[in-house]
């Protein structure tokens, strides 16, 4: 098996990024994002790695299955993989949401404002989605912070599908006309 191998699906770029599906390379990285308690405290929490692989599996074989999943978002100047951002909408979740999460060094760079703008205008663009929801537990006040950046409002609490039932969540909106007028004052 090639450590090259990618999910098939779109290849997006911004300024600083390129935004891919999930390839093996990006495994490491993943592994270390999933065992840092700070950054995966609202994702999951901590995971040892045969977990993170078969987490990665299922993005990876969401694009395959369904065409959307979760972008392996890269460094350009670099090419280490610095987080995930992108469409997910798994059976039963509470709405058509672009989710973002980053590797610990990649945070407080703006990556995931950059990503997420791309990817919420491969949303409404190319997916042709009505909607854009991001559920947030509502003690992450960086993600809400990023959503309200975003122009999405929180329309309150939200009920994940199992097994994650019991995790509380705030759904952040907007629609594809609310995205026109807060996109015009977001990044180019």
């Amino acid at each position: 098996m090639s450590l090259m191998s990618v999910a098939p699906g779109p290849l997006l770029e911004t300024p600083r990024l390129i935004l891919r599906p999930t390839a093996m390379a990006d495994f490491r990285r993943w592994c270390e994002l999933m065992a840092d308690p700070e950054a995966s405290r609202f994702i999951g929490g901590v995971q040892a790695p045969s977990q993170v692989w078969r987490a990665m599996m299922s993005v990876a074989g969401a694009w395959t299955l369904t065409g959307i999943g979760f972008f392996s978002v890269i460094e350009k100047s670099t090419g280490r993989w610095v987080g995930r951002v992108g469409p997910w909408q798994p059976a039963d979740w509470p709405g058509t949401e672009v989710g973002w999460s980053l590797h610990p060094d990649a945070t407080g760079q703006g990556y995931a404002l950059e990503a997420a703008v791309r990817t919420i205008d491969y949303a409404f663009e190319t997916l042709d989605w009505a909607e854009v929801i991001h559920c947030i537990d509502p003690d992450n006040t960086a993600s809400a912070r990023l959503a309200e950046k975003l122009g999405a409002t929180n329309r309150g609490p939200g009920r994940m599908p199992a097994p994650f039932q019991d995790h509380p969540v705030d759904v952040w909106s907007q629609t594809r006309e609310q995205w026109g007028v807060n996109r015009a004052r977001l990044l180019p």
